[in-house]
C-alpha cells in the first residue's frame, strides 16, 4: 500500500451518524472490541516477542481505520470530530478490555504532539503532520529536558537562530525517550536570548535523520535504552516548522501537558487497578497473601487506588467542562507516580530471592504499568520497578517539584525566597 493509501484509509461515516450519544458511542467501541478480539483473549501482556509487536500494530491499523484511535480529531484528519469525552471512553473500554490504545510511541506522536498540532498549528501543518502521525510515517521524539534544564525548563539552553529562512539548532537535550527509533521530533529552543525566560522559548518541529543531530542511548537500571541523548550541532529546520508563533513555546508547551494529563485521568485508576490484580495475584502464587505486613501493604494499595479514582472522576470534570485542570494536575502526577513505586517496590519484594534473575517477558512499555495480562515473571516487575515507577517520580515533572506547585498554588503558601547572589 503507498504511503497516501496508507495515510487515507478509514472507513466512512454518513454525516447524520457523526455524532451518536455518549451511550451510543461506548455501544458502538464495545461493538468494535466483541468483532474484532480473538474468543481466548487474555490481554496483550499475556502476548510474547514478535507475537505481542504484531498483534499491537494489527490493531493500531483496526482502530485508526475506524476512527476510533483519533475520535475526537477533525473529520478531515482522520477523526470523527467528537469531544475529547468521547475518547475518554474509548480508551476507558479498550483499558478494560486489556488492549492498548496504539503503540507506546504513540503516546508522544498522537497524545502529545498530534493535540498540540490541532491545537496551535497552521492550516498547513495539520495536512502535513496529522496523517503521517496517524499512518505510522512519522515516529516523534520530544525534546524538553536538557542537563541543568529538567523540572526548571524555562532555564534551556539550546538555542535556535533564523538564518536564509531556516532554523539553526545548537544545543543538547536529555532522557528523550524512544529517540533512537524515531524520525521526527519537536523540540522547545531559545530564539531570543534577550527575552525573559518563558517569552524567549519557541517550539519546532525538526528532522532527526539529518547531519549535525546524534542520538546517543542511556542504558537504565532495568538493562533497557529507551532514553537517549541528543546532540545538536547547526541541525536545521525550515522556517515554516514553529508550532504556536515564535515566542510563544511556553503556551504551546502547557497546553500539549494539559492533553497528556486529562487523558491519564481516566485511564490510570484502570491499568492500575489491573496491575493491583496482579499483585494479589503474585502474593497468592508466594504463599504471602496471608502474611501481616504484607497484607497491610495490599490494603493501603487498594484504599489510594480509590482514591485515585474518584480524584480522576473530579479532574475528568472539570477538564471536559472546560478543558482546565490547574494544580489539581500535579496533585494527580504527584499522587500515582508515588503509589505506583510503592506497589512496584511491593512486586519486587513478593518475589523474594527470585528477584535476583531476570526471567520471562518484559513490558513493551517504559512507562507506567506493564501491559495488561502480564504474566507474574521477574522480568515483568523488575523492569517496571527499576525503569518505569522509579522514573515516574521524575518524568513530567519530579515530585518535589509537584509539591511546590501543590503548595503555592493549590494552598496558597509563600513562594520559596531565592538564594542569596555570590
Amino acid at each position: 500500500m503507498s504511503e497516501t493509501a496508507q495515510v487515507n484509509a478509514f472507513i466512512d461515516i454518513d454525516p447524520a451518524d457523526r455524532e451518536p450519544s455518549l451511550d451510543e458511542f461506548r455501544q458502538i467501541v464495545r461493538d468494535f472490541i466483541s468483532e474484532n478480539l480473538p474468543a481466548d483473549w487474555k490481554g496483550v501482556g499475556a502476548l510474547e516477542g514478535e507475537e505481542r509487536i504484531a498483534f499491537v500494530n494489527g490493531w493500531r491499523d483496526l482502530t485508526t481505520h475506524a476512527r476510533l484511535l483519533t475520535s475526537y480529531w477533525p473529520y478531515e484528519y482522520g477523526g470523527r470530530g467528537l469531544s475529547k469525552l468521547y475518547h475518554l471512553s474509548v480508551a476507558q473500554e479498550f483499558a478494560k478490555n486489556k488492549l492498548p490504545l496504539g503503540r507506546p510511541s504513540d503516546t508522544i506522536a498522537i497524545k502529545l504532539l498530534g493535540n498540540t498540532v490541532n491545537a496551535w498549528g497552521t492550516h498547513e501543518q495539520k495536512l502535513e503532520y496529522l496523517p503521517r502521525i496517524l499512518s505510522g510515517v512519522d515516529v516523534w521524539a520530544q525534546g524538553y529536558s536538557e542537563p541543568g534544564s529538567g523540572s526548571d525548563l524555562a532555564s534551556l539552553r539550546t538555542k535556535a537562530v533564523l538564518r536564509d529562512g531556516q532554523w539553526h539548532i545548537d544545543g543538547q537535550k536529555i532522557w528523550t525517550s524512544n529517540a533512537m527509533n524515531c524520525n521526527k521530533a519537536f523540540m522547545l529552543v531559545r530564539t531570543d536570548p534577550t527575552a525573559p525566560n518563558s517569552k524567549a522559548i519557541t517550539m519546532l518541529l525538526i528532522d532527526m535523520h539529518q547531519p549535525g543531530v546524534e542520538v546517543r542511548p542511556i542504558l537504565n537500571g532495568a538493562g533497557s535504552a529507551e532514553l537517549c541523548e541528543v546532540f545538536l550541532t547547526d541541525a536545521v529546520t525550515d522556517e515554516a516548522n514553529v508550532l504556536g508563533e515564535i515566542g510563544n513555546g511556553w503556551a504551546v508547551t502547557n497546553s500539549l501537558l494539559t492533553s497528556e494529563r486529562g487523558e491519564e485521568a481516566a485511564t490510570n485508576p484502570v491499568l492500575f487497578a489491573q496491575e493491583f490484580e496482579r499483585v494479589i495475584a503474585l502474593a497468592r502464587e508466594v504463599g504471602a497473601d496471608r502474611n501481616p505486613g504484607t497484607r497491610a501493604r495490599i490494603a493501603r494499595s487498594y484504599k489510594e487506588l480509590a482514591v485515585m479514582k474518584a480524584m480522576g472522576d473530579r479532574i475528568l470534570s472539570g477538564y471536559v467542562r472546560d478543558g482546565s485542570l490547574g494544580p489539581q494536575a500535579s496533585i494527580s502526577k504527584l499522587y500515582w507516580s508515588e503509589y505506583h513505586k510503592r506497589i512496584a517496590e511491593l512486586g519486587v519484594d513478593l518475589l523474594g530471592i527470585d528477584a535476583l534473575t531476570w526471567e520471562g517477558e518484559g513490558p513493551m512499555r517504559w512507562f507506567r504499568t506493564d501491559e495488561p495480562g502480564a504474566r507474574n515473571s521477574s522480568t515483568s516487575w523488575l523492569a517496571v520497578f527499576l525503569a518505569n515507577a522509579m522514573s515516574g517520580t521524575i518524568y513530567a515533572g519530579t515530585s518535589e517539584v509537584q509539591r511546590n506547585i501543590i503548595s503555592e498554588r493549590a494552598l496558597g503558601m509563600p513562594r520559596e525566597p531565592k538564594a542569596p547572589a555570590k
